[in-house]
């Protein structure tokens, strides 16, 4: 029976980076068999200019109804002065609360071929692999009340609610201590239960989901400690688990520990490991258009859709060693370019990634 892929190339560079990943997944379908079928749809920006939403009913119904999702980037200064409720990145935190797309897996995984590509030093970052753990459907981006006022003197008062539940905590916590177990089984929780009566309360759950997984070792950090030794001394970590908002920061930050942001692909997962997968950097409106921008964290994202949702471990492999192929034969987008190296543009890293499929 075939498997479902819902493609959503979003906004700017979106469409073009897309266009890379799926001639990937295509190779990877057809080497393997995996028996996959496309269905493409709009969300974001794209979705705004067509339908007036940011998030379509029937995107919704094709997400739904998809074994996973692929997704490029939404969002850009186009739809700046849209109504908050249609911002494009509306689009984004509903399809996410809507599925129910709880765990966000964000990999800061610097590739031995880009070690001069970081701003950090090499012996700082060479051999960096972190895994940050982010709750994606809670805390201060989804709670409520929220808005913007105005006060009896007649000044202007911006206004959101952080909350998190319990149940919510606990959940995220046993995603973060699961997957640690299959790498170096260390938790660090990052929190700000030092001012925040939420993260008090984080802390102390995630004491008692450690409890039950003694072979883990858990650590607590504040935020803004932990932003620091992200730049310090990141190869100190292994699993990060934290908050919807602190891990959207810090998982940012990681990503230039890497070289590029183009280079880090994501996974939003809900509890039975179907997900949504898509690169962690943004729409790049300077470049779109222009063939600049690197596929290869979108192309990464299908690796991880194939590893987590479609049970494709030998697909995912391939991928990833073909990445590598391509960085040791010394291609370079631009974001990830030094000298000596050979630049190329976004379809051409897209299909020297083919080539080294078939090799």
């Amino acid at each position: 029976m075939a498997r479902k892929i819902l493609v959503l190339p979003g906004d700017y560079i979106g469409p073009e980076i897309m266009t890379e990943a799926v001639k990937v997944l295509q190779e990877v379908d057809a080497r393997f068999k995996l028996d996959l079928e496309l269905e493409y749809g709009l969300l974001g920006g794209a979705a705004i200019d067509a339908t007036g939403q940011p998030l379509p009913p029937e995107t919704l119904a094709s997400a739904r109804s998809a074994d996973a999702i692929l997704l490029g980037a939404v969002g850009g200064p186009r739809w700046d002065n849209v109504e908050r409720h249609l911002r494009p990145e509306r689009g984004l935190l509903g399809i996410r609360s809507e599925l129910k797309l709880f765990g966000n897996l964000r990999p800061a995984i610097l590739y031995p071929q880009l070690a001069d590509a970081s701003s950090l030093k090499r012996e700082v970052v060479a051999g960096l692999d972190i895994l940050i753990v982010r709750e994606l459907t809670g805390g201060i981006y989804f709670g409520e009340p929220r808005g913007i006022r105005t006060l009896e003197n007649g000044e202007r008062e911006g206004f959101n609610t952080y909350v998190y539940r319990e149940s919510e905590i606990r959940r995220i916590g046993h995603l973060a201590f699961s997957l640690a177990r299959k790498r170096n089984n260390r938790v660090c929780s990052v929190d700000k239960a030092n001012v925040l009566e939420v993260t008090m309360l984080w802390r102390e759950v995630m004491e008692e989901v450690g409890a039950q997984y003694p072979d883990v070792e858990l650590s607590h950090m504040y935020v803004d400690n932990a932003a620091m030794q992200l730049l310090r001394a990141p190869k100190q970590f292994d699993v990060l688990v934290t908050g919807n908002m602190f891990g959207d920061i810090l998982s940012d930050a990681a990503a230039m520990l890497t070289g590029s942001i183009g280079m880090l692909p994501s996974a939003s997962l809900d509890e039975s490991g179907r997900g949504m997968y898509e690169p962690c950097h943004g729409t790049a409106p300077d470049i779109a258009g222009q063939g600049k921008a690197n596929p290869l964290a979108t192309i990464l994202s299908v690796a991880m859709m194939l590893r987590y949702t479609l049970a494709s471990p030998a697909a995912a492999d391939a991928i990833e060693q073909a990445v590598s192929v391509v960085l040791d034969q010394g291609l370079r987008t631009p974001d990830i370019y030094t000298q000596g190296q050979q630049l190329v543009n976004t379809s051409a890293m897209g299909d020297a990634v083919i080539a080294a499929l078939r090799a």
